[in-house]
């Protein structure tokens, strides 16, 4: 009997474990065809897509439960190369303790990336919606 229960405690441990862990995918996988090694899809008019003007882009501010999210993308060459936090929630000591711990872990994952396909931060749910919403429509903006 105690045999069962701790086979049935270290599964259970190992099978969160195992679903707690972020899939490492390579970057051709992202489903972004520039990234593939694919040509760039032709635009309607027929001539080859190029890429959008560089430059830094303002996203819209996002209200969240716990303040407002704004952030600036910064486009180079068609790719994300920086993001700037304009806005984050403050309010109060815990919304700075929160934005200041999801919003570097936030821009470091969108840079890897290069988009706003990105995964929240756990414990910053409201503030990694609000980034991530804001830095896709700076994105949008930029045409990438």
């Amino acid at each position: 009997m105690r045999r069962a229960v701790l086979t049935a405690a270290s599964t259970t441990a190992l099978v969160v474990l195992l679903l707690s862990l972020k899939p490492h995918q390579p970057a051709g996988l992202t489903g972004d065809p520039s990234q593939v090694g694919a040509a760039p899809a032709p635009s309607p008019s027929g001539s080859p897509r190029r890429h959008p003007a560089d430059g830094t882009y303002t996203g819209a501010p996002i209200s969240t439960r716990y303040g407002d999210v704004q952030v600036a993308a910064t486009v180079t060459a068609g790719r994300l190369t920086a993001v700037k936090v304009l806005r984050a929630p403050s309010e109060n000591g815990r919304d700075r303790e929160i934005a200041a711990y999801a919003v570097p872990r936030l821009t470091q994952e969108a840079l890897s990336v290069h988009s706003a396909r990105i995964d929240a931060v756990s414990g910053a749910s409201y503030t990694s919606e609000g980034y991530i919403r804001s830095l896709q429509s700076a994105l949008d903006r930029a045409g990438v």
